[in-house]
């Protein structure tokens, strides 16, 4: 089987959900063929039983990874808020490296791949489907491939990829003897790396060594910016470390570091994780304070805030307010509003 593609590469770029950010959709075509638009509902019954209206261009819940980034150029930093159009030899690559359960066989038939421009793009998209269903082992399979036997000459993404999936796979010495090795290979780490690998650090509670990423940054020229704070946040909140987060959030803003949305999202989860709404709501006026618009996971997170603790009347509040303010509510936001009733006294 010859797996050539002379297919030309398309990308849909949209903004994923939170920190699981800032994308919009856009398609981008070689051919620069139209791409059709789906028309949707966007009617809706609020709790009244009022018919209102919303805006699809204000929903900024997408599908995608875990760490929000600002962007993606080929070529430079991390693959965050793509979601790639598989050209027919991409396709069959996937299709074989899910079915096959032997890796020395998935390696083999990767041997079998010409080195060319259009199968490096091929086995990237592969590495960014996987990832996008948080198949990390598959990730480190293909990229270690790339690395250790193939011909290709392993860039920041690649690197990347490989960093985040050990990092997800708890395989933190792993990790960084890859960032170790794109130090070696003359790559320049990117803010996503640095990211990718103080959240590793983090979640781990290897805070000595994430605190010499902040340090290596700054030496480097590279001042933390609010992607970075917010991989270390999201790192210590998934190590169970709360109250390092807070310091961490409040150190950010002592440096002048202006938090994201995606920032305060995540201390508004953190606040309706300990049962303390009353801060999560706290968190939550200082972000509007700030001109910091919310999003509809940051209205989800605060509804899951009251509903933790019962307040139906003020989750419904919070429902209704982010209807207002045009976004659609989703499977996340009923589930945390049913959660209120459920525990309602």
């Amino acid at each position: 089987m010859r797996l050539v593609s002379k297919c030309p590469l398309n990308y849909i770029l949209f903004e994923p959900r939170i920190s699981r950010g800032g994308f919009r959709w856009k398609a981008n075509a070689s051919y620069d063929v139209p791409v059709k638009k789906w028309k949707q509902d966007s009617i809706f019954i609020d709790r009244r039983g009022r018919f209102q209206h919303f805006d699809h261009k204000k929903v900024s819940r997408k599908r995608c990874g875990s760490l929000r980034g600002r962007g993606w150029k080929y070529g430079s930093g991390f693959v965050d808020g793509i979601f790639p159009v598989l050209s027919p030899i991409a396709q069959q690559i996937l299709t074989f490296v899910k079915k096959e359960r032997d890796p020395e066989r998935i390696w083999s038939a990767l041997d079998t791949l010409r080195p060319t421009d259009h199968t490096w793009d091929d086995i990237i998209n592969v590495a960014v489907q996987l990832r996008i269903n948080k198949q990390w082992d598959l990730i480190i399979l293909i990229c270690e491939w790339i690395l250790c036997r193939s011909s290709f000459q392993a860039d920041v993404i690649c690197y990347n990829l490989l960093i985040e999936a050990y990092g997800q796979s708890s395989l933190v010495k792993k990790a960084e003897s890859t960032y170790l090795a794109l130090l070696g290979a003359r790559c320049v780490p990117a803010e996503d790396t640095y990211a990718l690998l103080l959240k590793s650090y983090s979640k781990c509670g290897m805070l000595d060594k994430a605190e010499a990423v902040f340090s290596e940054m700054r030496k480097n020229g590279l001042p933390p910016s609010a992607l970075v704070y917010n991989a270390c946040i999201d790192g210590l909140m998934k190590g169970r470390n709360p109250q390092k987060a807070l310091a961490i959030f409040d150190r950010m803003k002592c440096e002048s570091c202006k938090p994201s949305t995606d920032t305060y999202t995540m201390l508004i989860n953190l606040y309706g994780k300990e049962n303390k709404s009353y801060m999560a709501l706290k968190v939550f006026n200082e972000m509007k304070t700030q001109k910091c618009k919310p999003n509809i996971c940051t209205y989800t997170a605060l509804v899951n805030a009251f509903a933790r603790g019962g307040l139906c009347e003020k989750a419904e509040e919070v429902f209704e307010e982010l209807q207002e303010a045009g976004f659609e509510p989703d499977v996340y936001t009923y589930n945390a509003l049913m959660e209120a009733y459920r525990i309602m006294p």
